[in-house]
């Protein structure tokens, strides 16, 4: 499989987007667990399985896919212990691993072509009654102002980056994207900075 992923990984560690995108992760967890058959979560997008394995360490069941190939050697050398294989948010991901009470997916969407057929995987990973938890840069119009104002574009929208960001998504957009795969709760919060410039937004939708 060519590595469509986008990103290079150097390390089997975090980065400084998790600064932000993780706490927002792990307080969504703690506040639905009680909600939840079991805890489980399939990481899709979970690139060098940094995130993963701190999941598991919270006592869940964990699994997850990346295109990365570089990502997933950096995983499978650090996490042995992880099921984390190759693969891409089209893949047929349930008949691979079944489902779970969670699907997180940290800035994943705004690199795909065809986002609906993510969207559809993740509904279809899910139990009754589980949640997806996915993040994606944040645009909304105080932001995209800031952008303009700052002529900060071209650095924003990233053309030059090789299967980089090729969707903007604003909440707006992704509650619609979620809304028709079937979900039936999506709220959302803004990660990074002060909420009207976030760096990211996270959507918490049930189904």
């Amino acid at each position: 499989m060519p590595d469509i992923s986008g990103y290079k990984f150097g390390d089997s560690l975090l980065n400084a987007s998790h600064d932000y995108l993780l706490p927002g992760a792990l307080e969504a967890l703690r506040k639905t667990s009680a909600t939840v058959r079991e805890r489980s979560l399939f990481d899709l997008g979970c690139g060098n399985g940094s995130v993963t394995n701190v999941i598991a360490g919270l006592g869940f069941r964990v699994a997850g896919v990346d295109p990365s190939a570089e990502g997933i050697a950096h995983a499978k050398s650090k996490y042995p212990h992880l099921d984390i294989r190759t693969g891409s948010a089209y893949d047929d991901l349930r008949e691979q691993f079944g489902t779970f009470s969670y699907v997180l997916s940290l800035e994943v969407v705004e690199h795909l072509y065809s986002p609906k057929i993510f969207a559809s995987n993740v509904y279809n990973l899910l139990d009754d009654g589980g949640y997806a938890i996915i993040s994606a840069p944040y645009h909304g119009y105080l932001k995209n102002l800031a952008l303009a104002a700052t002529n900060s574009f071209d650095k924003h929208f990233t053309a030059m980056w090789d299967h980089g960001h090729i969707k903007f998504w604003s909440i707006d957009t992704l509650t619609q994207l979620l809304t028709e795969a079937g979900f039936r709760t999506i709220q959302f919060k803004r990660l990074g900075r002060i909420p009207p410039l976030a760096k990211s937004m996270m959507a918490i939708a049930r189904k």
